[in-house]
This record gives C-alpha cells, structure tokens and sequence, in this order.
C-alpha cells in the first residue's frame, strides 16, 4: 500500500496490493501531513483503487480493479464500484449505490441513494467542451434510479427518482420521477410496470 497524507481506515478491511490512499490534489502537491482519505469499516480494495485526498467513504465500500476516485468526494455506506471507475471528484454518492465497470462519473455530479449505473456509462458535465470553465456541473441522479449500459447523460441533467434510463440512451433533458427514458436523443415513456420494482 502507497500512502500520502493522513489516512483512516475502518476495522476488518481488505487491501490488494497496488492500492494508493490520500494520493495528493494539486493543493497538497509537496506537502506530507495533508487530509487523506477516510473508510468505514469491511472495506475490500482490490488491485490499481487509487483514492485521493479529501475522499470520505462510509462502511462496506468494494471497488473493482483500477478504480479511480479524486479529491473532495463522498461516498456513502454499501457502495459498490466495478473495475476501472473513475469519478473525477467532488461528487456525492449516497448508500447503496452500483456503479457497475468502466463508469465515468465527471467533477460535481451527484448521485442518490440506491442508484445503479450499467457498464460503460458516461455522465458529463460541461456543456460547450473545451472551454466550460467554472460553469462545469454534473447530472444529478435521484434515489432509485437506474441507468443502463452505455448511456451518456449530458451535463446538469436531472434523473428523477424511481426513473429508468434504456441502455445506450442519449438524455439531453431532465427525467421526471419515474419515468423511462430511451432513444437518442432520450424520450420520455411510461414506466413499465414492474420494471423498478
């Protein structure tokens, strides 16, 4: 284990080797005695996680192989995160939340309690790439909610909660509660019935 700054880690938790705790954000380069990273108790880190500074993780976190996760994130309790997840820091996911291999979860995106992310799915967050600045702001996916393989959810889009995006969907626009999306770009459906439950 490679560690940086000031790290926590929580009782019974298993590390692969290579993991890197604390890794430093720009503003703690060349420094020693930087926040780390915070996590819960039954952690299991598998081979290539490497975690930044300024990252709070609740109990039973489980990472896939080369997992990425940047600074000033939070992440709640039973968080899963398959092998090769990068969430490009600060971003919120509550508890329970899938996020399945190869997800792309862009600087300041959140994601509710209960979401699941299909494999290869990519949220964004700036609107006129590459010169959206300061304006760079992710979706927000409500509690509930499920997105299939191989969306891409453009940027500040809102996925209401209990709402199911079809798997290689393009949404551009806000998702109520409940709801289906599917196409490119997404349409708004009816949920099927049993297909949240």
């Amino acid at each position: 284990m490679t560690e940086y700054g000031i790290n926590q880690i929580g009782a019974d938790a298993l590390l692969f080797e290579p993991v890197t705790l604390g890794f430093p954000s720009r503003q703690y380069l060349g420094t020693k005695d930087h926040p780390g990273v915070i996590i819960g108790n039954n952690a299991i880190l598998r081979p290539g996680t490497v975690l930044y500074s300024d990252v709070v993780i609740g109990n039973n976190f489980s990472t896939g192989h080369n997992v990425l996760v940047r600074e000033n994130t939070t992440i709640g309790n039973f968080v899963s995160l398959g092998t090769g997840v990068i969430i490009e820091g600060n971003c919120t996911i509550g508890d329970h939340a899938n996020l399945q291999s190869m997800v792309y979860i862009p600087t300041n995106t959140i994601l509710g309690n209960h979401v699941f992310i299909g494999p290869n799915a990519v949220l964004t967050n700036d609107k006129y790439p590459p010169h959206g600045g300061k304006s760079l702001k992710g979706p927000v996916v409500k509690d509930n909610a499920s997105i299939g393989a191989n969306s891409t959810l453009l940027p500040g889009v809102i996925i209401g909660e209990g709402s199911l995006v079809a798997a290689g969907s393009i949404v551009t626009h806000d998702v109520p509660p409940h709801s289906l999306a599917v196409g490119s770009p997404a349409r708004i459906k009816p949920l099927p019935e049993g297909a949240m439950k």
